[in-house]
């Protein structure tokens, strides 16, 4: 199976006392990037039967945009928000055959903290629109292998 891992495009400063970070939202170049990205997933040919995303609104959007990109609609799951781990991907993966590709569309330090704990170690960073892959080699005690850590920069290359 494989695991894809997206951090959300770039959104929004967090801004005066009323700040709510449930709402703050993509910037323009965060759109763009996330469009690009999503061109460049379908030139990788990525297709994930399932992409989940934290109902934050700067990860729904980025899902949506690699969404209408990749013909797989996005489902807002609680688990992909603040607090991601290893621990929560298994019922993620529950009914999902083991050659199906799933996307999460997250939050850092979450999504990096989970890569780096699916694969044994090594440290990564996951930039704001930049995407991992890590082929599930067990499902229990769930591991893989990291197979792509792909930079913003990356995938607009590619998906230009």
């Amino acid at each position: 199976m494989e695991l894809y891992f997206f951090r959300h495009g770039h959104a929004e400063d967090a801004q005066g006392p009323d700040f709510d970070d449930y709402t703050r939202k993509l910037t323009d170049k965060g759109v763009e990037r996330t469009q690009a990205a999503g061109l460049a997933l379908i030139k990788l040919n990525v297709k994930p039967m399932r992409i989940y995303t934290s109902p934050r609104l700067r990860a729904r959007q980025t899902a949506d945009i690699l969404a209408e990109a990749l013909g797989t609609a996005p489902e807002a799951r609680d688990e992909v928000n603040f607090g991601f781990n290893p621990r929560l991907i298994p019922t993620l993966l529950n009914d999902i055959p083991n050659d199906a590709a799933v996307m999460f569309v997250g939050h850092e330090p979450d999504l990096s903290i989970t890569v780096e704990a699916l694969t044994g170690g090594g440290e990564v960073e996951m930039k704001k629109g930049g995407m991992a892959r890590v082929d599930l080699l067990a499902r229990s005690p769930l591991r893989g292998m990291l197979m792509w850590l792909l930079t913003p920069r990356i995938l607009e290359v590619i998906g230009s």
